[in-house]
């Protein structure tokens, strides 16, 4: 098997629920299976995000599409993320040295610090998906793409693994920095070639009015049953024009007040988002290799976890 397949097969089986064969675990070839987390993060998030579209149109709820996709989303993963999230958050709760901490993430409980954290992150995810336009579908992608390219970040050389064996041990510093933006630099030009099919291919956006000097938004195109056909017309950069009283919802964000134009404002929100939930993953691993001593397989999830989570919430902030 080559070192490309070998490193695919192991990334799918350990970040997914799919079934592959088993391969020898090499430090190389768990290293490229790590740089290639997020492009199985790619897979995931449109398997969610056919959940989200087709789940919200046929019921004509798009909260019922968003708790069905975070819920697919858990399912294909074994919730391995979320357990890991609440495991991580037990331990950093619990106030223990590094050796006590890691022996509470052990248990097979989960304490109020884990519960409370993992119902706020779920919580979040589902609010944020539940907006229902036509962006909210590569906002998951975005997320879910963002959640394993932390991984990927928490697997690069210098970051050690918390316990001499686990999962931790086995991906900790395998992943060269080049290897790291690379990951990177293909997960955004994923993310932004997809928001720019959304704005092309979704009129529920936002799309040019025919006049070319205002912009015309249908947030109903995308669910037709669930949504009256309502047009919002937008003048200017931030300034409304006509009568909107009645109109459904319209990006609110702060990048709408500078721009309009959907072929700027979807690939900038998401890529910003997705800045934003690197960053807050990065402070949080900080967080447990100062506290634990490194990383561990719950420090991964939760890392996962926590990106996914703050890319949603920066993209309804920022579109």
């Amino acid at each position: 098997m080559s070192g490309f397949g070998a490193a695919w097969r192991f990334a799918v089986g350990t970040l997914t629920i799919l079934p592959v064969r088993p391969v020898e675990a090499g430090r190389v070839v768990v290293g490229r299976a790590m740089a290639l987390a997020p492009f199985v993060g790619v897979l995931l998030g449109l398997a969610g995000a056919v959940v989200l579209v087709f789940a919200g149109s046929l019921s004509g709820s798009p909260l019922l599409g968003a708790v069905l996709a975070v819920g697919a989303l858990a399912w294909l993963t074994r919730a391995l993320h979320l357990d890991g999230l609440a495991d991580l958050a037990d331990g950093l709760g619990s106030g223990k040295p590094s050796d006590g901490a890691l022996e509470v993430m052990k248990r097979s409980d989960i304490g109020p610090f884990g519960v409370v954290t993992a119902v706020i992150a779920l919580l979040v995810q589902v609010a944020a998906l539940s907006r229902g336009d036509a962006v909210a579908w590569v906002a998951l992608v975005a997320a879910v793409v963002t959640g394993r390219l932390a991984v990927t970040w928490a697997c690069r050389e210098g970051v050690p693994p918390a316990r001499p064996t686990g999962l931790g041990a086995l991906v900790a510093g395998t992943v060269r920095r080049g290897a790291a933006i690379g990951a990177a630099l293909g997960s955004a030009v994923v993310v932004a070639v997809l928001a720019l099919v959304a704005a092309i291919g979704a009129p529920a956006f936002c799309v040019p009015a025919a006049d070319g000097t205002r912009f015309v938004l249908d947030l109903g195109a995308l669910f037709p049953d669930g949504f009256d056909r309502r047009y919002a017309d937008y003048s200017g950069l931030s300034s409304y024009a006509g009568s909107i009283s009645d109109a459904g919802p319209r990006p609110t964000g702060l990048l709408s007040h500078l721009t309009v134009d959907p072929y700027l404002l979807a690939p900038a929100g998401l890529l910003l988002a997705m800045a934003a939930g690197l960053g807050a993953a990065a402070l949080l691993r900080r967080r447990a290799v100062r506290r634990l001593g490194g990383i561990t397989g719950d420090v991964l999830g939760a890392l996962v976890e926590t990106a996914t989570t703050v890319t949603l919430l920066a993209a309804v902030l920022l579109l």
